[in-house]
């Protein structure tokens, strides 16, 4: 089960490639033009669900290594792993404060906080959204709908 899970993460994660650019991960983002395909001065759904897709079929291509058509539990390991290395190794250039190629807890705190201070807390915002009638708490029906809406991943 752990492992159809794992399968079912990578693929999700495949299929995915505009959220992974709004993470800020390995790919850059999308630039405007890119995005109006058209030329238009604007970009309607149209175009961005062809720029989703042709970045997805781009995606696969690369993770299916022996050209085969499908993507095997390796491939998607592989192409899992390199992406971790490629953020692992952003991490430490962008956190690694004292250059020593590692990084230490009160560096990571530091990014973190950082993060914090430039995107607001996210499990504040979290929160404010659960508690639906604002009084400062969740309780269980606010928890039953945070959960509905989140896919039941927060049970």
């Amino acid at each position: 089960m752990t492992k159809t899970l794992t399968l079912l993460a990578l693929a999700a994660a495949l299929a995915a490639p505009l959220a992974a650019e709004a993470r800020g991960d390995d790919r850059q983002r999308p630039t405007f033009q890119q995005l109006d395909a058209d030329g238009s001065g604007t970009i309607t759904p149209a175009e961005l669900e062809t720029f989703r897709t042709s970045r997805g079929a781009q995606r696969f291509a690369q993770t299916d290594t022996n050209g085969d058509g499908t993507v095997t539990e390796a491939e998607l390991l592989a192409a899992a792993g390199d992406r971790a290395a490629t953020r692992a190794g952003r991490m430490i250039e962008r956190l690694d404060t004292d250059g020593d190629g590692a990084l230490s807890q009160a560096e990571l705190t530091a990014g973190r906080e950082g993060r914090e201070g430039r995107r607001g807390d996210r499990g504040a915002r979290m929160f404010e959204r659960a508690d639906a009638n604002g009084d400062g708490a969740i309780d269980a029906a606010e928890w039953a709908a945070m959960a509905d809406r989140r896919g039941a991943r927060g049970n």
